[in-house]
This record gives C-alpha cells, sequence and structure tokens, in this order.
C-alpha cells in the first residue's frame, strides 16, 4: 500500500514519538542512559550494515538496514534536541539548504559538461563553506579520521589533485608504483621492519592514487575481492569436506587445485 505524503510525514512523527517514549524517565533504561557519544559506533556499524544489503539481490534486507540507520540518525538528532543543540527541522534545512549551494548547475545559472565539473565545482563550494570558520586553512578537513584506510586516501588525494598536486596521467601512477615496490624491496632484504611498514603503505597509498585515475573506489574494489576470496574459499572447504579431507589436514597443494578449479567456475 502507498502512503500519503501527509502519512508518510506522520509515520515520521510516530518514529520521533517512539524514540522519546524510549528516553522518557518510565521508558528503557538502555535507552535513557545512551549519551551523543555512544551513538557514532552503531551509526557506523549500521553504515556498514546498508553497504552490504546493496550487494544482496533482495532489497528487502536494504530496507530493513536503511530503517536501522534511519533509527539511529533520528535517536542522535532527538538527543541532540533534548539538550537544546539542534532540532531535527534544524537537521533538515541544514542539509536542504547545502544542496542547493552544492548544486548550482541545478538550482543556479552555471554550466557544466560533465561530472568530473560537478565534482571540480562541488569542491570549490566546500572550500568557500569553510571559509571564516577556524579550519578554514585545512583543506582537508572536511575527512573524518574514522574513514576506513583506503577511502580516506583516495578522498584526501582526491582533494590534493584539484590543487593541482597530481600526476598527470596514468603511466605516471605506475611509474611511481614500479619506484615504490623497488623501495619496498631493499627493505625487505635488509630486514628493516620501520621501513618495510613504511614502503608498504606506500605501495597501498599509490595503488589508491591508481585507483582513482582509473575511476575505481579503491575501498569498494578491496571488498568486493574480499568477499570473492570468502566465497571461493568457501567452496574450497566444501569440496575438501566432500573428499573426506578435514581443512585443517589440507595439504596447500590440495587447496590450491581446487581453489584453481572454483576459480575456473567462477570465469565461465
Amino acid at each position: 500500500m502507498t502512503r500519503t505524503h501527509s502519512e508518510k510525514k506522520e509515520r515520521l512523527t510516530d518514529l520521533i514519538e517512539l524514540i522519546r517514549k524510549l528516553r522518557a524517565p518510565d521508558g528503557c533504561p538502555w535507552d535513557r542512559q545512551q549519551k551523543k557519544e555512544d551513538i557514532g559506533k552503531y551509526i557506523l556499524e549500521e553504515a556498514y550494515e546498508v553497504i552490504d544489503a546493496l550487494g544482496n539481490p533482495d532489497n528487502r534486507g536494504l530496507k530493513e538496514e536503511l530503517g536501522d540507520l534511519l533509527f539511529q540518525i533520528l535517536f542522535l538528532t532527538e538527543i541532540c534536541a533534548e539538550s537544546d543543540f539542534f532540532s531535527l527541522s534544524d537537521v533538515m534545512d541544514g542539509i536542504y539548504e547545502k544542496m542547493i549551494r552544492r548544486h548550482p548547475h541545478v538550482f543556479g545559472d552555471i554550466k557544466v559538461n560533465s561530472v568530473q565539473e560537478v565534482k571540480n565545482n562541488w569542491q570549490k563550494i566546500k572550500i568557500e563553506e569553510r571559509s571564516g570558520k577556524e579550519n578554514d586553512k585545512n583543506i582537508f578537513a572536511s575527512i573524518p579520521r574514522s574513514l576506513p584506510a583506503l577511502k580516506r586516501a583516495q578522498k584526501i588525494t582526491a582533494i590534493a589533485s584539484t590543487y593541482g598536486f597530481d600526476w598527470k596521467d596514468t603511466p605516471g601512477v605506475l611509474e611511481k608504483l614500479k619506484e615504490e615496490l623497488q623501495e619496498f624491496d631493499t627493505a625487505v632484504r635488509t630486514k628493516n621492519n620501520i621501513a618495510i611498514e613504511e614502503e608498504l603503505g606506500d605501495i597501498l597509498f599509490t595503488f589508491v592514487n591508481l585507483s582513482r585515475f582509473l575511476h575505481v573506489d579503491s575501498e569498494t574494489a578491496l571488498s568486493k575481492t574480499t568477499e570473492k576470496f570468502l566465497r571461493r574459499f568457501s567452496r574450497v572447504i566444501k569440496r575438501l569436506a566432500s573428499l573426506g579431507i578435514p581443512l585443517d589436514d589440507a595439504t596447500l597443494e590440495q587447496m590450491d587445485e581446487l581453489w584453481n578449479e572454483e576459480k575456473l567456475k567462477d570465469l565461465k
């Protein structure tokens, strides 16, 4: 059944009232003791579960995870409203106005000819918005330290690129990668653990830049490969079991053979 616009607004109100009931003196002891600093980990956890659900063709799971994430956002907003920091209306007004500002090619007279121009304008507007703020001289202030390392690195290098600090083309990144691999090889041969960690970090950082040049999200690419590994290795374990070989007793040669067979199945 499709809800009317009025019914949807009422449903949002009902959800907020539910949260207020949970936070009330006669509500839930656990919900009542939560502080705004406590909610961050739940929002992050629910956001990751939304991302996992995106890879599932069954959209019912995505709907559920979006609901869980929405609840945490509203819950945090209500905690802030209780302390008169801001209200849900303030949050919605803020994001509404920001989206208008960030899309001058839709709501203004700015003309763009590509997605890249949209991204460049977005970044320029973000810099203008920070002007006058305490951290306005830090061009990376908008990148959260809590982001996964690959995602954070890609966002930081993308910002640096808008200021011209970047390679000219993909071959330039590949040359840098060769250089970093040579330095890593030297660190390994000299058994310098500090240098090994540093050079390995440089390799990963260069791979992130390569991903950016190839218009690939490095975090997504690695996540998909990890999931592919999990699926394929799970099938190897099942194959071993069907052969009567416990995983603990399987040799590398046996696992490699089954792995390659499963890989061929994926390629068909």
